[in-house]
């Protein structure tokens, strides 16, 4: 029988991750842990599991829900827009991380990293991307740009747009990205580059 001083189950079950967190560290916690500590943050005096649960399965893992725009997070039962925005600034904030670490590094000699980085950033696109990567001349990351957005198969390339922002950033070298966001990973080759006239 419940008395007045009985606490939630839900803020024990705080308590006890809260607890596993701490003492053994972020990396100990698999990626269900992980996206509820976030939302019990955002969420103070709430049982957010069924939240967390609800979001797991709308978007399939951590990183879909990370790079779900908050438009998809709000018809989440218990996300609210300040809990989509929040959610929204997490994801910015690992990207930029990303981003600052691999500009800390020789991008010939991390090419895992780099090739991590980009899955990362583009894995959830639903239509075709093409980004340029330009690097100095000490193959170190200048600026990750998208240069063009497409259909779910097909993206325009302008090969004087990437020259005029090569000149202007005084790249040296660009590394072009696309990605295949219809599942088909056939290489797209021949590249076809368009011309300004098209």
């Amino acid at each position: 029988m419940k008395t007045g001083t009985d606490k939630p189950h839900w803020q024990g079950h705080r308590e006890r991750l809260g607890g596993k967190l701490l003492s053994r560290g972020a990396a100990a916690l698999d990626d269900y842990d992980i996206l509820e500590v976030l939302l019990m943050a955002f969420i103070p005096r709430r049982d957010v599991k069924p939240i967390a649960k609800a979001l797991e399965t709308k978007f399939g893992s951590l990183s879909g829900v990370l790079a779900a725009p908050a438009v998809y997070l709000v018809k989440v039962d218990g996300v609210g827009e300040t809990v989509a925005a929040y959610l929204n600034a997490v994801a910015e904030m690992q990207s930029r991380a990303s981003l600052q670490e691999i500009r800390k590094r020789d991008v010939i000699s991390s090419w895992s990293a780099l090739l991590e980085y980009v899955r990362r950033e583009m894995q959830h696109e639903t239509r075709e991307q093409f980004r340029v990567l330009f690097l100095d001349r000490k193959n170190q990351l200048i600026a990750d740009e998208v240069m063009s957005q497409g259909t779910v198969d097909h993206a325009p390339v302008y090969p004087r747009e990437i020259a005029r922002r090569a000149l202007e950033l005084a790249a040296s070298s660009p590394i072009l990205v696309h990605n295949h966001p219809s599942g088909d990973t056939t290489p797209s080759f021949p590249l076809k580059l368009r011309s300004m006239t098209t």
